[in-house]
């Protein structure tokens, strides 16, 4: 990892709201590549993932979604739990920028498609009893129509379309089919 990017990271965490924004946007350009230095980073930002302060936990969470690309020892495969564990988190914002990323996960592989495919499922199929459910919902479709985009793979989309086809509410069948048009 050349200085800069350590630089990067230093300010995503210090500094002001400006220069921390700054450094979280040129943090997710340069992993939206693969890059050859995830693990420099990777153990910092599992910690990361329980730091007190929910910016933090989002901000990690969001670059391991992103440098699952970047891990050839699939060390993600193992670690997943951790990461989607910040998709529940208790500040409903950080959850959801979680989760909102955690598609990235799935473009590292077969293997890590797979699970987050499975993860998502679960979650879409047993979550009705959390707060604001049909927002994560939503999220956990759109999420598979990056993977389906990514992948142009049909048993993704054809798992969104039976998940919504279990949706009683007619409002949110619709708004639910809309990702897939």
């Amino acid at each position: 990892m050349d200085s800069q990017m350590k630089l990067e990271f230093e300010k995503s965490k210090s500094g002001d709201k400006d220069e921390r924004y700054e450094a979280y946007q040129n943090i997710l350009n340069a992993t939206d590549q693969k890059v050859d230095w995830a693990y420099e980073v990777w153990n910092q930002l599992l910690e990361d993932l329980t730091h007190k302060d929910n910016h933090q936990r989002s901000r990690a969470a969001q670059y391991l979604a992103n440098l699952a690309k970047s891990d050839p020892e699939m060390r993600i495969m193992k670690d997943f739990p951790k990461l989607w564990e910040v998709t529940k988190d208790e500040k409903f914002v950080t959850a959801r920028h979680s989760l909102q990323s955690i598609w990235k996960v799935g473009i590292a592989g077969t293997p890590p498609k797979k699970m987050v495919m499975k993860f998502m499922v679960e979650r879409f199929n047993n979550g009705t009893d959390e707060k604001n459910f049909t927002l994560i919902r939503n999220d956990i479709l759109k999420n598979m129509r990056n993977l389906y985009d990514h992948f142009n793979d049909e048993a993704i989309k054809q798992t969104a379309i039976d998940l919504i086809a279990t949706v009683d509410d007619k409002k949110y069948k619709k708004k639910y089919m809309d990702i897939w048009k």
